[in-house]
């Protein structure tokens, strides 16, 4: 499959997406512009809105809008896909909060030597975190069961 190719698929999977969205905030009688684009190699939507329920506590309801989102291009397509729903730019907002932790516990470790445990992350979180500590040049690690699964960051 070529560059061009692989992004027209991904485009018509973001549209699939967006029209069964745009279905679901109907019914739900809420507000949000929808758009499809492709970055890093993978469909992105992003629902542009003021409403803060579409993101729910610690993004609970948007990370279940993009799991059925995923559901919706399983069942249409039979393959499982990466595509990514972000609501009112929460997941950039995250994603730097995220950084600053892993900073944060970087330094610790730096200063002190003692490991430092993180509160509970998702896996796409636990990711950050890890490239993070990684670029540092110290060490993380997952411990625990989901959803109280969080990175241990070490020197060792």
């Amino acid at each position: 499959m070529s560059n061009h190719e692989s992004e027209a698929s991904l485009l018509a999977e973001g549209d699939l997406v967006a029209d069964y969205l745009e279905e679901l905030l109907d019914i739900a009688d809420l507000d949000g512009d929808i758009e499809n684009s492709v970055q890093d190699g993978r469909a992105f939507i992003v629902i542009d809105t003021d409403d803060e329920r579409l993101v729910g506590k610690d993004g609970e309801v948007l990370d279940a809008l993009q799991e059925l989102s995923r559901l919706v291009v399983m069942t249409e397509n039979g393959h499982r896909s990466r595509l990514m729903v972000d609501v009112a730019g929460y997941r950039a907002k995250r994603r730097a909060e995220l950084v600053v932790m892993a900073k944060d516990a970087i330094a610790e470790v730096q200063e002190t030597g003692e490991q430092v445990r993180l509160a509970p992350l998702n896996a796409y979180e636990r990711k950050i975190v890890h490239d993070e500590v990684a670029a540092a040049g110290l060490v993380s690690e997952s411990e625990g069961e989901p959803p109280t699964r969080r990175v241990v960051v070490s020197k060792q």
